[in-house]
């Protein structure tokens, strides 16, 4: 069933070529541009600006989970802006249907068949705002797309265009109308990631500067597409020796030994792994070290293994150590 013309301006799969070092020398210094960028926009969050932006090089999906107006819809377009990828924005309400994120079959009159009008997920990011707002049903609309890159719709399978990635935000479960995101859909996301409240510094910058959106609208693409699926490749190769091998599997082996909660499963252990080769390539080096693992340890475990967010006027704005702090303190680097 061939996709409507209103709909063949979808972005097609591409043919990923060979890279050289030459190419990814140039990517690395497009990275470093690409972060002073959106480290203008999103203020005195350059650690979440790289994890974000590790995450989505890592071919993964984020999930940004704050209190609403801190920035996490600003993150996901400057993201889309500077990589110059088709973007698409769903407001995510209680009554929403997964028709309206996938699309559906509409009988033509004039040509007497059915055609499949391509829902907003046919876009290379997709910005999910407030997916904890939708029902269940809705949110499950999403785990087929999210893990094999392909909508099924009436026994019909169509292909996402690559590169395809999906960033959710999410509000604080303490608010009104929200429903907890099943444990399946949140091991989809390689990240999860919050922004938390500016410091004074920015704060004040943020009241005397110029409005985010106006400074949306001024951002060139640094990466395009090719140079998006050119790192990913870069990150594959991203070398990661046996010893630091030997520290993520204590960390690993250390989420299986609690009886509080479930350990990492073996496709969070290669989420582990892919960030982490993922956070070295955007710092500039092709091997992995402790620190690259340790940088995203919370970001692809606190998620998987039950860690709520909790905002600081809920805990009295005491910092309270999580799951994956705990796992690190008690993991020695070397045995």
């Amino acid at each position: 069933m061939p996709l409507s013309s209103r709909h063949q301006s979808i972005p097609e799969t591409r043919t990923q070529t060979v890279p050289s070092a030459a190419d990814y020398s140039d990517n690395q210094q497009k990275i470093a541009q690409l972060m002073a960028q959106l480290n203008q926009i999103v203020l005195d969050k350059s650690q979440v600006v790289k994890l974000a932006l590790s995450g989505i090089l890592a071919g993964g999906h984020l999930l940004l989970q704050d209190l609403p107006g801190m920035g996490k819809t600003t993150l996901a377009q400057g993201l889309a802006q500077l990589l110059g990828l088709g973007f698409s924005r769903v407001q995510f309400t209680n009554d929403m249907l997964p028709a309206d994120i996938l699309g559906m079959s509409i009988y033509d009159q004039n040509k007497l068949q059915f055609e499949f009008r391509a829902g907003p997920i046919f876009t290379q990011l997709l910005l999910a705002d407030e997916i904890n707002r939708s029902s269940p049903k809705t949110q499950s609309a999403l785990l087929e797309a999210m893990e094999e890159r392909q909508v099924t719709q009436d026994g019909q399978t169509y292909p996402l265009p690559e590169p395809f990635f999906v960033i959710a935000t999410q509000n604080p479960l303490q608010q009104a109308g929200v429903y907890p995101l099943p444990e399946s859909q949140l091991d989809r996301f390689l990240l999860c990631l919050s922004l938390g409240y500016p410091s004074p510094a920015a704060e004040r910058a943020l009241l005397k500067g110029q409005d985010r959106r106006e400074l949306l609208k001024g951002l060139d693409t640094v990466l395009d597409t090719e140079a998006v699926l050119l790192a990913q490749q870069g990150v594959k190769k991203v070398y990661i020796a046996d010893v630091v091998l030997d520290y993520l599997q204590r960390l690993v082996a250390k989420t299986r030994a609690s009886q509080e909660y479930h350990g990492l499963s073996p496709r969070g252990v290669l989420s582990l792994q892919r960030a982490a080769q993922a956070y070295a390539y955007v710092s500039g080096h092709m091997e992995v070290t402790p620190e690259d693992i340790q940088a995203v340890f919370a970001a692809v475990t606190d998620h998987r293994l039950g860690q709520r967010f909790m905002p600081a006027h809920v805990t009295g704005g005491q910092a309270t150590a999580t799951i994956s702090q705990r796992i690190l303190a008690e993991v020695a680097v070397i045995v």
